[in-house]
């Protein structure tokens, strides 16, 4: 099979390394890629993950017979939309599916109707609707999402009435997300532990693709802003084998089937955050393409045909395949970024010690945020630049690892959390 991925991060470098092993593979290209993908996928980086209609002409160019999309935005565009309208196979919802993601209001009104258990709350197009509403409850925690997307970034967590108040105008009134923030959701805030778990879909059929852990904000001890993630480890000790029974009996397969009752099924894979609180999961929201960074262990730990799998759930087959396999290790990601992120920051800083880094046991260093050089020099070229992936027999083991890895890189210019993976760690894991 020739196969096209969509994107050039870190996730869409996970991917293309697992879908090197399939033996299905025949040619791999990646639009638009980035350093790091470019050793084992030929990159078009001449066609943008958002320009569709490029990506139909290079997959017409190409006779693609897969396309795999990573971001979640060319899915919320239409861009499965148009490739199938074309005759080509696509892994990854359609834009009317796709709005599980791209409307914070559509999923919590979707989780509603099927009964799905998720927070208690509002939905506002006017900022003074969404105060009253505010005010009536309370004084409580609340949280504020931006209705559309923001790369991540648009959730605020509020503790008084006040911040709450306070987000509403930074989000409605001065549009610090833009049009994402021209409608906005305000629910209750909850308590727990989170974690991150993934489904492949075909339209009907929901495969358990695992469970991670996620750390958004900056900072070590989960401190700062949000970020795009900053590392993750899988398995995730928080889901037990019990929940996550009941997380696809619950969750996922009362979503798909809400869904497919409405006459747009969802194909390719349903990321759900959840909070985990005294043995109850609730929905805190559901993306519809891999997480990043928790595809990179995902991927890591994934131990057969990444090939198969994507191309059943894109041709309604998933009850046909053998459902995944993993490795019975640990795996665990640490973001390098650049010094400022999420703020502003440098671009173009060279990056030395990588090949030092790769040859630590265990590690694979993805690249999230890279370009080459002139002289061949791998330079930074993102926020989210590196991502340092570890396999080890603990998350204790992996951790090292990773550290150890990030030890012999040269550049000064990158930082990164070393606490990923602390609350396992806690656990003695």
């Amino acid at each position: 099979m020739k196969v096209l991925v969509i994107g050039g991060g870190g996730r869409e470098h996970a991917l293309c390394e697992a879908l090197v092993r399939s033996p299905r593979l025949t040619r791999l290209w990646c639009a638009p890629g980035n350093a790091g993908i470019a050793r084992v996928a030929t990159c078009l980086t001449e066609v943008g993950a958002e320009d569709l209609g490029a990506i139909l002409a290079a997959c017409r160019t190409h006779a693609i017979d897969l396309v795999v999309v990573g971001p979640e935005a060319p899915l919320v565009a239409g861009l499965v939309d148009r490739l199938r309208a074309a005759g080509i196979p696509a892994f990854g919802p359609t834009a009317e599916a796709a709005r599980l993601e791209g409307s914070k209001g559509f999923m919590k009104d979707l989780l509603a109707e099927a009964g799905v258990p998720t927070a208690a709350y509002g939905r506002f197009t006017e900022a003074a609707t969404a105060g009253a509403w505010i005010k009536a409850q309370g004084g409580r925690p609340l949280v504020v999402k931006a209705d559309g997307l923001a790369a991540g970034k648009g959730v605020i967590l509020c503790d008084t009435e006040g911040e709450t108040l306070a987000a509403i105008d930074t989000m409605m009134t001065n549009r610090a997300f833009g049009a994402a923030g021209d409608a906005v959701v305000v629910e209750e805030r909850l308590e727990g532990e989170e974690v991150s778990i993934f489904a492949l879909c075909d339209g009907t059929t929901a495969v358990w693709m695992g469970a991670a852990q996620d750390h958004k904000r900056v900072g070590e001890g989960d401190t700062g802003p949000n970020t795009g993630g900053m590392g993750a480890y899988a398995p995730a000790p928080a889901l037990t084998p019990a929940l996550r029974t009941r997380v696809m009996a619950e969750i996922i397969q009362p979503t798909v089937d809400a869904l497919a009752a409405r006459g747009t099924p969802f194909t390719g894979v349903l990321f759900g955050g959840l909070m985990i609180h005294e043995g109850e999961p609730r929905v805190l929201e559901f993306n519809v393409r891999f997480g990043d960074p928790e595809c990179q262990v995902l991927m890591a730990r994934l131990d057969g045909d990444l090939l198969a799998l994507l191309d059943a759930a894109a041709h309604g087959r998933l009850a046909e395949v053998d459902p995944p396999r993993w490795r019975d290790q640990t795996a665990l990601v640490v973001v390098m970024a650049a010094r400022g992120y999420p703020g502003a920051y440098e671009k173009g800083t060279a990056i030395g010690g990588l090949d030092a880094a790769e040859a630590v046991e265990g590690v694979t260093v993805l690249h999230a945020g890279t370009r080459a050089g002139p002289d061949g020099a791998i330079l930074a070229n993102g926020g989210r630049v590196l991502g340092i992936t570890a396999l080890g027999d603990s998350v204790t083991q992996a951790r090292d690892r990773a550290h150890a890895a990030i030890d012999v890189l040269d550049w000064p210019e990158g930082f990164c959390r070393r606490d990923i993976g602390w609350r396992a760690i806690d656990r003695g894991a």
